[in-house]
């Protein structure tokens, strides 16, 4: 698709149109009460709950694998190779499950960063939406692409190489191996139907967990791209303003309450991703450390989608609290000596609510910034530490 060019509107809708398309392919639909469809909406509802039914029953035979092994003879390396899957499973449905609680709130929430944003071209230039929608797009994109090659490498790589050893290579059997390690209640591997319809059912499930887990993020990327498209934009204005009694008190308190509502809807299930990242990163980086060639390639992977996963975030979550803290800035460096004494107190309130910038608070944690990003990664070197010393 073509990039706008600057005499071209950009809509609302195209900055968040990539989460709800891609959401939707999984049946989840944030606008689904408004869908005059009837029909559609509970088709797409249908297939939302089969698609989390049967990703949940893999996710039970990969917890009873994950028992079995380490309850038995068993080595640590072999009894933890499901784990970065479980962990990465939980990630997943307690997204799914924080979206469908705080589903009210954040179409709310969509609906007034709509009403705000700048609608025609001269003010969108002001505004530079379409830096910020180039940018966030590139974001997206590149983090959707890590994110689902870990899910299609652990899906499809077994009957990839099944396939070649068989047809190209003279192998005398198709071997029947899956993606990830499953107990199955059943013979998943005699009968060829049996085995194609449980590995098809496998991906799918890959795929469900894929959706979900990224999309929240995205639905985050782009709320938090528009909130700090907008202090940027109020930091400009107060800066380079010179005269007169000028000021975007009121514009500011309600990008404070929305950046506030942000935080509310996401920092659960920020704080939840972080404890649970970090035990997937510590368990995909022992299994690169002590693995044979083929392994190491596929928890590589699934290593490096899990630490940009949690950079990402965490740019994002600093880039709220540098374009909040900015405002004060600017309204010191504005031309305010000649302004009457009701403007610089008004002038002294706005510096002084950017001292506590907006940001997203998860609990026992400090504000999502950059500083964070290293506190996960040292978590995660703690649990891959403890482990190497059992090994």
């Amino acid at each position: 698709r073509k990039p706008k060019s600057d005499d071209e509107v950009i809509t609302f809708d195209e900055l968040t149109r990539f989460p709800m398309s891609f959401y939707k392919t999984i049946g989840e639909d944030l606008y689904s009460d408004r869908d005059p469809n009837v029909i559609r909406r509970y088709l797409l509802r249908f297939y939302l709950v089969l698609g989390f039914l049967n990703f949940n029953a893999y996710v039970v035979g990969e917890i009873a694998y994950f028992i079995v092994h380490i309850m038995s003879t068993t080595t640590l390396l072999e009894a933890t190779a499901v784990a970065p899957c479980i962990g990465f499973s939980f990630m997943a449905d307690f997204k799914q499950f924080g979206l469908t609680v705080n589903r009210k709130r954040l179409v709310r929430l969509l609906d007034d960063l709509k009403e705000i944003f700048p609608l025609d071209v001269e003010a969108q230039r002001k505004y530079n939406v379409s830096f910020y929608r180039t940018h966030m797009n590139r974001v997206m994109t590149l983090f959707t692409i890590l994110c689902m090659t870990y899910t299609s490498s652990f899906s499809f790589y077994p009957a990839i190489k099944s396939t070649i050893k068989y047809y190209l290579m003279g192998s005398e059997i198709f071997e029947r191996n899956y993606g990830f390690h499953i107990l199955f209640p059943y013979d998943a591997e005699t009968d060829l139907t049996v085995y194609w319809f449980s590995y098809w059912g496998l991906a799918h499930c890959a795929y469900v967990a894929g959706v979900s887990y990224v999309c929240v993020d995205l639905l985050l990327i782009a709320t938090i791209t528009q909130l700090t498209m907008h202090f940027n934009f109020i930091a400009n204005d107060l800066e380079a303003y010179e005269s007169g009694d000028h000021t975007d008190e009121e514009n500011i308190k309600y990008l404070h309450n929305l950046s506030e509502e942000v935080n509310n809807i996401f920092s659960f299930l920020i704080l939840w991703n972080f404890i649970a990242a970090s035990l997937v990163i510590c368990f995909a980086g022992f299994q690169i450390t002590a693995s044979n060639v083929e392994d190491i390639v596929l928890y590589f992977i699934f290593f490096s989608a899990s630490l940009v996963q949690v950079f990402v975030v965490c740019y994002y979550g600093d880039e709220m609290i540098s374009s909040s803290s900015r405002i004060g800035h600017s309204a010191f460096n504005q031309n305010w000596l000649p302004c009457s004494t009701k403007y610089k107190r008004i002038l002294q309130f706005i510096i002084a609510r950017s001292q506590k910038p907006a940001s997203i608070r998860p609990p026992t944690f400090p504000p999502i910034s950059f500083n964070t990003f290293m506190k996960v990664i040292s978590m995660s070197y703690q649990f891959f530490a403890l482990l190497r010393t059992t090994y």
